[in-house]
């Protein structure tokens, strides 16, 4: 075991992250209710995506790479469209079952109605329900970049959209030329006793947070590549709070158009992480294609960092 790796039976803290992330030349969240463009702050040419996105991302990354005896998912891609109430089923409706077996559940909570099988005489279930507000939850992210949305392109698919027609359908592709994005996440030690989230819960979150968005790549999504990583730990709660109001993104007078155009400067974050004295930097990711300056400013001994790229 690495050293200031935990082991599994040590109870979470209450800690913060970042995460940072491009995303080049695709669409990062389309909006349903506008075509699918990408989500964006017309007033500040701000790109955005939405904490379900990500969290998406990491159940489908838990769900391909994790075995299923307790970290199932609870929310997952199905046949056949389910609600919550029937997907519960598959759990026999047992709280603790669902709770106990599902990592999302456990990780970012639910709200479930559960009800037995009508027909059924055993009605133990009516009236009991899930509600969790689960450990780990995250902000929308935003670009630290002003955001360039690729001109409209229409497309076409080899089949058509109704039966009978000749030719195929036409649709719009809308992409972003460059987007750095960034989220800000919480956890919470008390909601993680509440909802049984563990220490091992957490190192599978470490690691879907690096792995997941290439990993779970689509045709509107590639070009996806995470950057950066970063989560601290608190012996007493003492948040330091948005952690992208420490992050400065220093670029050129060129749009920016790939990770080579700007550099982010973190020393103001490491800084005020280290003059909090309840705090410890538990986990450090950084892509070696980051330009992040003189590293040295993380100190000869960088936290018991495990994961830093060199």
């Amino acid at each position: 075991m690495n050293e200031g790796e935990k082991m599994g039976n040590e109870e979470v803290k209450d800690g913060e992250i970042l995460f940072v992330y491009e995303s080049k030349m695709n669409n990062p969240n389309g909006d349903p209710d506008n075509e699918n463009i990408p989500r964006m702050d017309y007033s500040t040419g701000t790109n955005l995506v939405s904490d379900v996105r990500l969290k998406r991302y990491i159940r489908d990354y838990f769900s391909d790479n994790l075995k299923e005896d307790k970290n199932d998912i609870f929310v997952k891609r199905v046949e056949k469209v389910q609600n919550s109430t029937e997907r519960a089923k598959d759990f026999n409706t047992d709280p603790d079952e669902i709770i106990n077996r599902c990592i999302d559940i456990r990780m970012f909570g639910a709200t479930i109605t559960l009800k037995s099988d009508k027909g059924k005489s055993d009605t133990s279930a009516k009236g009991k329900s899930i509600k969790l507000t689960g450990p780990v939850q995250f902000t929308w992210a935003y670009s630290l970049n002003q955001v360039e949305l690729v001109n409209s392109y229409s497309i076409t698919t080899t089949f058509s959209s109704e039966s009978g027609k000749q030719q195929g359908s036409m649709g719009k592709d809308y992409r972003v030329y460059y987007s750095l994005l960034a989220f800000y996440g919480v956890i919470s030690s008390k909601r993680a006793k509440e909802s049984k989230f563990t220490d091992e819960d957490l190192r599978n979150l470490d690691n879907a947070m690096i792995m997941a968005l290439q990993s779970q790549t689509t045709r509107t999504k590639i070009g996806q590549s995470p950057l950066l990583y970063l989560r601290t730990e608190y012996d007493k709660p003492k948040f330091i709070g948005d952690f992208r109001e420490y992050v400065k993104l220093n670029q050129g007078s060129k749009p920016i158009r790939s990770s080579e155009d700007y550099s982010l400067n973190l020393e103001s974050l490491i800084q005020e992480i280290k003059a909090n004295k309840e705090c410890d930097l538990a986990k450090i990711w950084i892509n070696k294609r980051l330009n992040v300056g003189d590293r040295k400013f993380l100190g000869e001994k960088p936290f018991n960092l495990t994961n830093l790229n060199e």
